[in-house]
C-alpha cells in the first residue's frame, strides 16, 4: 500500500470516475486503474462498484476512502510541519476559487504570485462554494477562495477585500436615464441571474427583494453559469443583471456605459481565503492572501476605500462597505 495508491482511490472517489481522475492527477487512466486494482489485490476487497455509474465505493470501499484521506491528509502535515520550521513557502498548493471570481480575480493574481513565489506550484481549480467546502473538508484542496461568511465551525475565513454590486442595463431600460440605482429600482426589471448554486445568484436576491416577489411577472425566468451569456443578453436588451465590481472593470469600454452604480451604502461581497480548521499550510496560505490584498488594494479594501469607478474611468471616488 502505498500514498500515491490511497491518492489515486481518494480522485476516483471524488470525480467518480477513472478517466477524470487520471486527467487530475495527471497520469495515464491504465496507469491509474492498475494501481488502485493492485491495492484492491492487495486489500483483498473490492473498493469501488465500477458497474455504477458514476463509479461509487462499496459500503466497506466507503470506509476504506475515508480512511485514506485521513492519512493522506496526516502525511501532509509532516511535511507542512517541516515547511513551517524553514519558513519555506514552497510545493504543490491546491486552491478552489468559486467561478464568479475566478475570470475576473485570476488575471490580476497569477503572474504576479508566480514571478514572487517561483517554488510553489498551484493547482487551480474551479468550485461552487458547497463542493469547495467538502472539498477542504476531505484535505482535497488546501484553500479556497469564496464568498463568506459561511457559518460553518470547521472553515477558517480570512477577508481578502469587499466587492462593490454593479447594475448592468439595456439600452431600452428606463434605469439608464439614472445616475445612480437602489436596489427597489430592480424590482420591475427583467432580472437574468446566474443558475442555482453560484453564491452570487444568492447575494443577488438578497439584495433585490422587490424582483423575488415579481419573478411571476417577469417575460421568462434564465439561469446561466457564466455572465458573459447575461451580459449578452442584457446588451440585446432582454433584461438587466448584477455584476461584481471586478467584473464590470473587465468590460469594454463600450460596455461600460450601460452600467449603473447603487447609492450608499453601496451593497458588497465579503470574498475570503477559506480553509479547514485542521490543515497547515499556513506559509503558502498567507502569500496567497497577501498577493491578492497586495493586487487589490488601491481598487478595494476593507472597510473604507477608493474604488476606481467603472463607469468613469480614472475618477475615484470613496465606497462605504
Amino acid at each position: 500500500m502505498t500514498l500515491v495508491q490511497l491518492q489515486y482511490i481518494l480522485a476516483v472517489a471524488r470525480w467518480g470516475s477513472f478517466t477524470t481522475a487520471a486527467e487530475k492527477c495527471f497520469v495515464t487512466q491504465p496507469t491509474l486503474s492498475m494501481q488502485v486494482q493492485k491495492l484492491e489485490e492487495e486489500l483483498g476487497v473490492q473498493i469501488f462498484d465500477r458497474n455504477k455509474k458514476p463509479v461509487a465505493p462499496t459500503p466497506l470501499g466507503q470506509q476504506i476512502v475515508a480512511q485514506a484521506a485521513a492519512t493522506v491528509g496526516e502525511s501532509m502535515r509532516i511535511k507542512d510541519l517541516i515547511d513551517q520550521a524553514k519558513g519555506s513557502v514552497s510545493g504543490d498548493f491546491h486552491l478552489g476559487i468559486i467561478p464568479s471570481v475566478m475570470p475576473s480575480l485570476l488575471p490580476l493574481f497569477l503572474k504576479t504570485y508566480t514571478r514572487k513565489y517561483p517554488k510553489v506550484t498551484l493547482h487551480l481549480e474551479e468550485l461552487q462554494t458547497a463542493d469547495m467546502v467538502q472539498a477542504l473538508k476531505e484535505k482535497v484542496i488546501d484553500a479556497g477562495i469564496a464568498a463568506t461568511p459561511l457559518g460553518d465551525p470547521a472553515i477558517t475565513e480570512e477577508p481578502l477585500y469587499y466587492e462593490p454590486m454593479v447594475a448592468l442595463v439595456g439600452n431600452e431600460s428606463p434605469l439608464l436615464a439614472k445616475k445612480k440605482l437602489t436596489p427597489a429600482d430592480l424590482g420591475d426589471e427583467q432580472l437574468l441571474l446566474l443558475e442555482n448554486g453560484h453564491c452570487f445568484r444568492n447575494s443577488v436576491l438578497n439584495l433585490c427583494q422587490e424582483a423575488r416577489k415579481n419573478a411571476e411577472k417577469q417575460r421568462f425566468r434564465l439561469s446561466s453559469g457564466n455572465f458573459d451569456t447575461l451580459i449578452g443578453l442584457t446588451k440585446e436588451g432582454f433584461g438587466t443583471t448584477v455584476l461584481p465590481y471586478l467584473t464590470a472593470m473587465s468590460l469594454p469600454e463600450e460596455d461600460r456605459r450601460m452600467l449603473r452604480e447603487f447609492e450608499k451604502p453601496v451593497p458588497a461581497r465579503e470574498v475570503s481565503l477559506i480553509r479547514s480548521t485542521t490543515q497547515l499550510r499556513q506559509k503558502v496560505s498567507d502569500s496567497v492572501r497577501e498577493t491578492i490584498r497586495g493586487i487589490i488594494r488601491g481598487m478595494i479594501l476593507l472597510d473604507q476605500t477608493k474604488v476606481v469607478s467603472p463607469i468613469e474611468g480614472q475618477a475615484a471616488k470613496d465606497i462605504a462597505l
